[in-house]
């Protein structure tokens, strides 16, 4: 991955990939993983996707424990910024990733998620406006996203009123699994603000608040609604 400073960008120094992949089984036995949740932009690029990726996964952004309450565990794959300034350069968009690992997790997986962030601006809302912009070609997903987080008083809206944040490429990491249809998530920047006691890149998943909780319990709701069925 190249940049367009002096030097190229250097994995472990500027950016650093993590995922996880479950092991899989091939006696028809329920339970395996159907369903990966991704991070494109983590670290302090979008701040704080990373530990929501990780959360909605099943994994504790503090320790990478598995949640005790957490009945499923999801394959999750991020990608993270790491310098101290200008993030925003290592930002590739969704319709362009080709990571071969978060590839391989969305195409061997029949329901996908990713967790990006975006200004209020983008979503029609004054610079306070905290809501989720639900997104991707999944409309059965979205839709459980956007009850379940009705129910539980956050602000949501459908991302087919916002063009930039839809999320509707075929091309977009997300619908590039083997249904061909995700759903993305954009969370504004004061909704993920307000998730975190101390929202720097050390702290982050050390201060997760009650709001960070409310919202990964009603998203992992959603969609162990739509692996259900």
């Amino acid at each position: 991955m190249a940049g367009s400073g002096r030097r190229p960008f250097a994995e472990g120094v500027d950016y650093r990939r993590r995922f996880r992949r479950h092991r899989a089984r091939d006696d028809g036995a329920a339970g395996c993983p159907v369903t990966t949740v991704l991070a494109p932009h983590g670290g302090d690029i979008e701040v704080g996707t990373s530990e929501l990726c990780l959360a909605v996964a099943g994994y504790h952004p503090e320790t990478l424990a598995p949640i005790a309450e957490a009945s499923s565990r999801y394959d999750y794959w991020m990608f993270e910024g790491l310098r101290s300034t200008d993030n925003r350069l290592l930002h590739v968009t969704s319709t362009s990733c080709d990571d071969p690992q978060a590839e391989a997790l969305c195409g061997g997986a029949v329901y996908s998620l990713s967790l990006h962030g975006c200004k209020p601006g983008q979503a029609g809302l004054p610079d306070t406006g905290q809501a989720v912009v639900v997104g991707g070609l999944d409309a059965t997903l979205k839709a459980h996203l956007l009850q379940e987080y009705a129910a539980v008083g956050i602000p949501a809206l459908d991302g087919a009123a916002f063009a930039e944040l839809a999320g509707v490429s075929p091309r977009n990491i997300v619908n590039r699994n083997l249904s061909g249809a995700g759903a993305q998530l954009e969370l504004t920047t004061p909704l993920r603000n307000a998730m975190f006691g101390t929202n720097t890149r050390a702290r982050r998943k050390h201060t997760t608040l009650p709001l960070f909780w409310t919202f990964v319990a009603a998203t992992r709701a959603a969609v162990a609604r739509r692996v259900a069925g």
